[in-house]
């Protein structure tokens, strides 16, 4: 999907995981066979990433923002942005999104370096590739009850392949100098014996396939694989990682098929030696950058085909939809101790993006509820290909609930709520009427109970005894950096309250 197809000008620096402030470089653009390494970005079409998160109920104008970067990505060669900078986002603004400082924060403890080849070849060498952000839970265990590791048959899940979204039918054009008749190509996965049909072509607001298969590539061997077991796939002069960049860079399309062709091979030798269940076997934690892959091949070929969908609202009410990108959700998973053994529960969770991505990186009973119609169809879709892409992934995730209604009435999600341990509200846009009842709902919240919400349910100007928010409620004030929601490239506030 990425149609960033040159390479950036700019370095961004590393940050520890607790940001202060994200740098987004300018957005390049491409065109069909266009040379160079590949970036994409979890943001919006040109948003997953973007690749890539939704939070309420809340709907809108689409909103253009600068895609996203990441650590890896500001040099030439090696590891592919995790999102699509061409996904579409919508926005609480009349403009296009995925923010316009939208990257995501470093997740690496290494300067990201420089430009030159010695700098992608040592962030390229398996030996060398930086550690991958995520939080280790001992209780958790990623392995899906489904994997397929090596033996017997496979049953197909139901995906929706790249071709069906960027295809010659979908007046897409073939590139790297490749026939009509040539552009067709397969993609195995870590977890499952068949593989994703793609098209090698491009198209305006549409899967870039080379590029998705290059990102595909460098997270499977380098989060799957030991380091000796991901040297043939990563290695900076011969690696088939190497291989697809620089048959991409000379618009030679047999060689990135053949490349292609090694890597499904390899993985497939790798599957039935047991080498991947045996990896996964030993995981704790999934990394934020397959997390960020995998929510947006999800949300790239479901949601953004769709995206104007959203953007059907009323002014002056609580149905407006607005995102919070993954970077954010991360954060907050973080700074709220998520964990598999609790409850996350989301209200107002528009097209499902925070519910899908509290039970991928974090394993726990994740429920959503949204009440407007095209947003929950959205969400729906989202859901049934969730299912599918972390049976390919080969990672069990927590599960999944979306209800249809208004959270206030939903039976299951106010039952939901009494044993929630995190409870996320994006109420940016939502009247104070909406905001004081669920004031009232939160006194059936378990003690401890985190909210996270982008306004705060305690005001200064209410009188403490008269005031049920300050009375159950011990609030801290926050700050997030620029591109961490898809309506504005600004820095923000959000609160974290605990129930007392």
């Amino acid at each position: 999907m990425s149609i960033l197809n040159k390479k950036s000008k700019f370095k961004v620096k590393t940050e520890v995981r607790k940001v202060q402030q994200a740098v987004a470089p300018k957005p390049a653009t491409n065109a069909p066979g266009a040379s160079s390494s590949s970036s994409t970005s979890v943001s919006l079409r040109g948003t997953p990433r973007a690749s890539p998160v939704p939070a309420s109920s809340l709907s809108v104008k689409r909103l253009q923002q600068q895609p996203a970067s990441s650590p890896s990505h500001s040099s030439p060669a090696p590891a592919p942005s995790t999102g699509n900078p061409n996904r579409k986002r919508p926005a609480l603004v009349s403009r296009r999104s995925t923010a316009s400082a939208s990257p995501a924060p470093i997740l690496s403890d290494s300067e990201p370096g420089s430009e030159d080849d010695d700098d992608w070849r040592e962030r390229l060498d398996p030996s060398k590739r930086r550690k991958r952000a995520h939080t280790e839970d001992p209780g958790r265990r990623l392995r899906h009850p489904k994997l397929w590791a090596g033996d017997g048959d496979d049953e197909i899940p139901a995906i929706v392949h790249s071709a069906e979204v960027a295809s010659l039918e979908n007046k897409c054009q073939p590139v790297m100098r490749l026939g009509r008749d040539e552009v067709v190509v397969h993609l195995r996965y870590p977890g499952a014996r068949s593989m994703e049909r793609y098209e090698l072509v491009w198209g305006k607001d549409k899967i870039d396939g080379a590029a998705d298969i290059m990102k595909v590539v460098h997270i499977a061997a380098s989060t799957y694989l030991t380091d000796t077991e991901a040297k043939p796939f990563l290695d900076h002069d011969t690696g088939i990682y190497r291989r697809l960049e620089k048959s991409k860079n000379t618009n030679d399309g047999n060689g990135f098929k053949a490349a292609l062709a090694d890597y499904n091979d390899r993985l497939l030798e790798l599957q039935k030696k047991g080498a991947i269940a045996k990896n996964i076997d030993a995981m704790r934690g999934v990394p934020r950058e397959l997390v960020e892959v995998i929510l947006g091949q999800i949300y790239d070929r479901t949601v953004a085909p769709k995206v104007e969908l959203l953007a059907k609202y009323e002014n002056g009410t609580d149905n407006v939809y607005g995102e919070l990108l993954h970077p954010f959700i991360s954060d907050i998973f973080d700074r709220t101790k998520l964990s598999s053994d609790m409850v996350f529960v989301d209200l107002g969770s528009g097209v499902g993006n925070v519910t899908l991505q509290a039970a991928l990186e974090r394993g726990c009973e994740s429920w959503g509820c949204e009440m407007m119609e095209n947003a929950c169809n959205l969400a729906e879709a989202q859901k049934k290909e969730f299912a599918a892409r972390c049976r390919l992934w080969g990672i069990a995730p927590g599960k999944v609930y979306l209800e249809r209604g208004d959270f206030r009435k939903n039976e299951r999600t106010l039952e939901a709520l009494k044993r929630a341990d995190v409870v996320l509200v994006n109420n940016q846009a939502f009247t104070s009427q909406l905001n004081d009842h669920l004031v009232n709902m939160f006194l059936d919240l378990k003690i401890g109970c985190k909210i996270v919400s982008l306004k705060t349910f305690v005001h200064d100007n209410k009188i403490a005894e008269n005031d049920v928010a300050s009375s159950i409620l011990e609030v801290e004030h926050l700050s997030y950096p620029g591109g961490y929601v898809s309506w504005t490239g600004a820095p923000g506030r959000y609160c974290i309250s605990t129930r007392k």
